[in-house]
């Protein structure tokens, strides 16, 4: 048995995971870093530690090259030494990414080889863009979304125009300044 492949994503109640004007030095744009002060309860012992704990016991991490980037590639360990397949339209010859990770064009080819590398334990998603093509490939299980109450007005959106997607609201937990839904993606 395989875990599921499941986004975790910190959106704000208006659909933006960044805000406007993300790049290098800015990495969540203008005002992004306030959906992340959520972070400050994950180690209290509300719902906000018991999410984090699940986010850091996947087996293996999916992640679109922005993000990879502009993480400045997690130094090539995203968490406890897992497996990082980054999704990316092209690869430079000669970049070698660092640590665990590995670079993939084929979106199929990453998803089958973090779910191996994960084994029973969830795929974590990172990067909107990774998040879509998985999700366009029917590749993408869960959405663990952490939606924070503030209006960004603009910036980077988690889903940009596609296919209508079902989806099921499997938990729900609220904490301060922050709402956690996981949602199964319906077949």
């Amino acid at each position: 048995m395989t875990g599921p492949i499941r986004l975790y994503m910190t959106m704000s109640l208006d659909g933006f995971v960044a805000g406007p004007d993300d790049r290098a030095g800015q990495e969540m744009g203008r005002g992004g870093f306030r959906l992340f002060d959520w972070l400050d309860d994950r180690h209290g012992d509300g719902p906000s530690r018991q999410v984090f704990a699940e986010a850091m016991a996947t087996g293996a991490l999916i992640s679109g090259r922005r993000t990879f980037e502009l993480a400045g590639r997690w130094g090539g360990d995203h968490h406890d030494g897992v497996p990082i397949h980054v999704l990316t339209h092209h690869v430079d010859p000669g970049d070698t990414p660092p640590g665990s990770a590995r670079f993939f064009t084929d979106v199929v080819a990453c998803a089958e080889e973090a779910r191996a590398a994960a084994g029973e334990r969830a795929v974590m998603v990172h990067g909107a863009g990774a998040a879509q093509a998985l999700l366009e490939a029917g590749l993408l299980d869960e959405l663990e979304l952490h939606v924070v109450p503030v209006l960004l007005g603009a910036g980077r959106r988690l889903f940009g125009d596609g296919d209508l997607i079902e989806l099921d609201l499997v938990r729900q937990l609220a904490d301060r300044g922050v709402l956690h839904l996981r949602y199964v993606v319906r077949r």
